[in-house]
């Protein structure tokens, strides 16, 4: 439907505005208490044993900050299995904690750069400490909405997104800046759960139950 300047919102429009800023303040809220304490109880996987569990190898985590995988709250091993060249641009959408922006971050090296984008300062801090304590200097850490990516046209030769859009329902804009961001030729690499049949309404009608 299109809309005229200055045309009011329908309450339907509004309602499911509404609801989608419920849900991204939930999923930046439950993010951000994982990066603050993430030994605690949450409402998805958090840490080392889980990334270990996801398939990424001993020996990296290893050689790696804690701070990043202790941390981790991802669905896959995405950085692990994904074509990233030498010398790339890789955005790491969604980056968490970092585990995914240092592991690219080696895989394309000094020639290459790896910017992280995230929308929790919490999850931020902990891949900045990461990335500090590892002595990566090609990462670059954003805090930026997902859909509203922070880059130029056409300036990434690869994306990551290590189970971000199913916590987003802003979809079709993410979408829509990844085609914006990458260049010819890129491509994403993406991770994500996906519903083998659908959701009781109850767990529908609870924002708290996104992560299900």
């Amino acid at each position: 439907m299109r809309r005229e300047p200055g045309q009011p919102l329908t309450l339907s429009e509004a309602g499911t505005m509404q609801g989608a800023i419920t849900i991204r303040e939930s999923v930046r809220n439950a993010y951000s208490a994982a990066a603050d304490n993430p030994a605690e109880e949450h409402a998805f996987p958090v840490g080392r044993a889980f990334a270990e569990s996801v398939g990424y190898p001993g020996e990296l985590l290893d050689s790696l900050p804690a701070c990043a995988s202790d941390g981790f709250a991802g669905v896959s091993n995405v950085s692990v299995f994904a074509e990233v060249p030498s010398a790339a641009t890789v955005l790491d959408l969604g980056c968490g904690a970092g585990l995914d922006a240092l592991v690219a971050a080696r895989r394309v090296g000094s020639r290459g750069k790896v910017i992280g984008v995230d929308f929790s300062d919490s999850m931020l801090e902990r891949a900045r400490r990461a990335a500090d304590e590892s002595g990566t200097c090609n990462v670059e850490l954003r805090l930026a909405d997902a859909e509203k990516i922070p880059l130029a046209d056409a300036s990434v030769d690869v994306v990551l997104i290590n189970g971000i859009l199913n916590l987003n329902p802003a979809r079709e804009a993410i979408l829509r800046e990844l085609a914006r961001v990458l260049r010819p030729g890129g491509a994403a690499w993406v991770a994500e759960l996906i519903l083998k049949e659908p959701l009781s309404e109850a767990v529908q009608a609870n924002p708290t139950n996104w992560f299900a």
